[in-house]
């Protein structure tokens, strides 16, 4: 059980996190249908503003990540948590496309604070081995996609802004008391030492910054799809709640791939399983693009879902084992997967721009996540003769946890 091995802040911090999770999907994912519904947005158009987000992304996250190392990781998630408030409070009260777009890149940056400092709270020290806390860490992260689709189409597209706002406000007064309880037990819980930098296979920083090649193009993949949902739901005749159950079957393969790898370490270290789950996903997004039946889109989204979990998971795992700087490294994290949030709309606009069929415009960013492959490849082989991974690392870290 979760509260066997955290502590109750941490538990706290966890459950912040679950909220956050859930407040930045139910406004981030769904602003797209917002634009479309209220301005009028095509395909084209949420690419752009995609493209936007993940441009403003990359910075924001790399400086929330710097400066929650530098003041502080419940400091840096107060002021990312009053830049969302502040943001989401203007969104209800502006009317035009400008100001929403304004609203979004600031959002953008306040959620880009908010991030590294919760994976350095969650992973950070305590009585829990590391590939437990991100565990625990992404498969909150990954229920928040259940149920906002239905949630929003009940409560109306006006909560886009006000429901977020209260779970943020909400956020506040749990991270006051979380802090509270960390302060009391920064001095009595023991830490563990089971992952220290003796405990790393050689060169592991090799194998962190594959991860992070492939993480941001992954989400290429991923927000290259999210933009276009609106358009691939409307081909199939899907209704907005009906297209956010279906069109989320991704999140939920994820979200078993994120349970899975936490109860299997086995990947650790394994470039051939990163290597995998990034041909698949390759396949996998064509498949979701140009799905031709709901049934197809179906089967494309769970060989994607769980490709694009172990990605995630080896980047964000491998950013927190292969530095002591969780925070600075958190950030980094975010930071690659903002180029990936920037490179794939941005890419999808200009192919649209020059060729309006969607079909066609897709193919380029199947054509660097090919790209991405063969680089990935490239530093597999280079990496297995460089550190000889032929005989994996036995490690005390590498060992489940017995039943």
């Amino acid at each position: 059980m979760i509260a066997a091995f955290i502590s109750p802040s941490k538990i706290i911090f966890v459950i912040v996190e679950l909220i956050n999770s859930y407040a930045a999907v139910y406004y981030g994912n769904f602003l797209y249908f917002y634009v479309r519904d209220r301005f009028g947005f095509s395909g084209f158009e949420n690419l752009l503003l995609a493209a936007l987000s993940g441009f403003v992304y990359v910075f924001a996250a790399w400086q929330g990540g710097a400066f929650a190392e530098r003041y502080g990781y419940v400091r840096g998630l107060y002021t990312g948590l009053i830049g969302v408030v502040v943001s989401l409070a203007a969104g209800l009260l502006c009317a035009s496309v400008v100001g929403q777009v304004i609203v979004f890149a600031a959002w953008t940056v306040s959620i880009c604070f908010t991030w590294p400092a919760l994976e350095a709270i969650v992973s950070e020290g305590g009585t829990a081995r590391l590939s437990d806390l991100v565990g625990i860490f992404n498969v909150t992260w990954a229920v928040a996609y259940f149920t906002t689709g239905l949630l929003l189409e009940r409560l109306g597209m006006a909560s886009l802004f006000w429901f977020p706002l209260c779970l943020v406000a909400l956020e506040v007064v749990l991270v006051f008391l979380a802090r509270r309880l960390r302060q009391r037990e920064a001095t009595a819980l023991p830490v563990m030492t089971e992952e220290t930098e003796a405990g790393r296979p050689t060169d592991s920083r090799r194998l962190l910054r594959m991860a992070w090649l492939a993480n941001p193009l992954s989400y290429v993949a991923i927000n290259t799809v999210l933009p276009l949902i609106p358009s691939i739901s409307d081909g199939l005749g899907l209704s907005t709640g009906i297209a956010g159950i279906i069109c989320s079957l991704w999140m939920f393969a994820r979200l078993a791939a994120f349970a899975i790898l936490w109860r299997w370490t086995g990947w650790h270290y394994h470039v051939t399983w990163l290597i995998g789950a990034f041909a698949v996903m390759a396949v996998c997004f064509a498949g979701f693009v140009h799905s031709r039946s709901v049934a197809m889109l179906v089967a494309a989204q769970v060989g994607f879902g769980l490709s694009v979990g172990l990605i995630y998971y080896s980047s964000l795992f491998y950013s927190m084992h292969a530095s002591e700087e969780e925070g600075a490294h958190g950030g980094l994290h975010e930071a690659m997967l903002g180029a990936g949030l920037f490179v794939g709309p941005a890419c999808g606009a200009s192919s649209l721009l020059l060729f309006p069929s969607l079909a066609v415009a897709t193919w380029p960013v199947t054509g660097l996540l090919v790209a991405g492959l063969a680089g990935l490849a490239w530093m597999g082989r280079y990496e297995k003769r460089a550190i000889g991974l032929s005989d994996p690392p036995q490690d005390d870290y590498l060992t489940p946890p017995p039943p």
